[in-house]
């Protein structure tokens, strides 16, 4: 992967939370085209999704690349998350989420929730009316920071009115997920140009195949 945060990803489920759940590909056959092999891919990532700004993730690789063990246990916290948010928004696009995937979301709440502060708002934001900010208590010194901003977004997501707007790509072999906000409402594909452009191509062929 290049120094380009975005390179490798794409970033469109339209939350954070989705966006981590679309770095793999959720087949029948188990997980494919791992898109975080390593802490430095997730800090890029990160990085990419706006989690992270470029400052802070820097500092997070170059922490991560001093202390490689505690990298992995991060990145293992950042995998264990999207496999619960990924169960989790499942069930929230086929109707309601159950209270064993809410509980299990739920355990990422206590380390994450006391890092979140209040601090001043700068004067571009306070022309928008805002007197103060949510920010984070030790961001760069911290290698499972990159989880806090995701925990964070997906709990506003389950909480606004947006939830019933998630949706489950309809490509086969993908399971990439993401909040519909089409006009119409009728967006069925993670990317049209893959899974949409795959779809009609085996269509077509069925179609040739009956005939």
């Amino acid at each position: 992967m290049g120094d380009t945060p975005s390179a490798g990803f794409h970033f469109v489920g339209g939350d954070p939370a989705l966006d981590l759940v679309n770095t793999v590909d959720w087949t029948e056959r188990g997980l494919v085209d791992e898109l975080l092999p390593d802490y430095a891919s997730l800090t890029r990532w990160a990085e990419g999704a706006g989690v992270a700004p470029r400052r802070v993730a820097q500092q997070l690789r170059s922490h991560g690349r001093r202390h490689p063990r505690q990298a992995a246990a991060a990145l293992d916290l950042a995998r264990s998350l999207r496999s619960a948010l990924q169960r989790l928004f499942v069930e929230v696009a086929g109707g309601a989420p159950s209270a064993a995937a809410l509980e299990a979301f739920d355990r990422f709440f206590p380390a994450v929730y006391p890092r979140l502060t209040l601090q001043a708002a700068t004067a571009a934001e306070r022309r928008l009316g805002r007197a103060a900010v949510w920010a984070w208590r030790g961001p760069g010194d911290d290698l499972e920071a990159i989880v806090w901003p995701v925990v964070r977004s997906a709990a506003e997501l389950l909480v606004s009115t947006e939830a019933a707007q998630v949706r489950v790509c309809g490509g086969q072999a993908c399971g990439w997920m993401y909040v519909d906000r089409s006009r119409n409402g009728l967006r069925r594909w993670c990317r049209m140009e893959t899974c949409g452009t795959r779809e009609k191509s085996r269509r077509r062929a069925n179609r040739s195949r009956a005939h």
